[in-house]
């Protein structure tokens, strides 16, 4: 049976590979862009013309836009992945309230006002399943990235307290959280400094938004069947 997969930043490297891995399983798809509307038709060139059932825009950072999105977004859906991210790199004390509101807007809000407005469907089917791409970040917190690593240890725990709630009627929430992984978000490092974290993985490389895609086709499975409200770390060992 195909089912309807949302997924919230699509044209990101890491959603761009989870909508790949998608829809070559035979999911339905509803891809969610802000700008990189490229990314989008690489997306429709790669994939068949019938596992694309919706694109829908919408920049998440901020009220207005958040509501926007909402309004047309379809409500019969049965999976949501929520891959869109944005860092703030610098010190937490320079740190602006207009950053601060599009760190919150979008990682935390955004994945509460979306999942509300689905959940009335999945409730209803006793059927779902809710993903959040997370970070290692919010497991022990970065230097620098004070803010990032707030809101995402914020989805850590927003993915085991719902579980637990939504458990009886089968609705599944977990969360995947990478580690370095080769996408632009970590383009602001210099070459030597992706290669010091590099040496401090114990597998020696970075990780690969294929290899993220690949745990949420796992948890999208049937194979995951009783696996609620983890949180899957992919991090080669760091």
């Amino acid at each position: 049976m195909s089912r309807k997969s949302l997924i919230i930043g699509a044209s990101g490297d890491i959603g761009f590979a989870i909508s790949k891995k998608l829809g070559w399983m035979g999911n339905q798809l509803i891809l969610h862009y802000n700008k990189n509307k490229q990314m989008i038709r690489s997306l429709e060139e790669e994939l068949p013309n019938e596992q694309i059932i919706h694109v829908v825009q919408g920049d998440l950072t901020y009220k207005e836009g958040l509501q926007s999105f909402l309004e047309k977004l379809p409500h019969d859906v049965d999976h949501v992945i929520f891959a869109s991210g944005i860092t703030h790199f610098g010190l937490f004390q320079e740190m602006t309230d207009q950053d601060m509101d599009e760190m919150l807007s979008l990682h935390v809000k955004s994945p509460w006002k979306i999942t509300q407005k689905l959940l009335p469907n999945m409730i209803r089917k006793k059927y779902g399943k809710i993903i959040l791409i997370t970070s290692i970040w919010g497991d022990i917190g970065a230097s620098c990235e004070v803010a990032y690593s707030t809101v995402k240890g914020g989805q850590n725990t927003f993915v085991q307290a719902l579980a637990k709630e939504l458990g009886p009627s089968g609705i599944m929430v977990n969360g995947v959280s990478p580690g370095f992984i080769e996408t632009k978000m970590n383009q602001h490092l210099s070459e030597e400094e992706q290669q010091m974290i590099i040496e401090e993985i114990p597998m020696q490389r970075k990780g690969k938004p294929e290899e993220v895609a690949n745990a949420v086709g796992f948890l999208l499975s049937d194979q995951s069947s009783y696996i609620n409200g983890e949180i899957i770390r992919i991090n080669g060992a760091w």
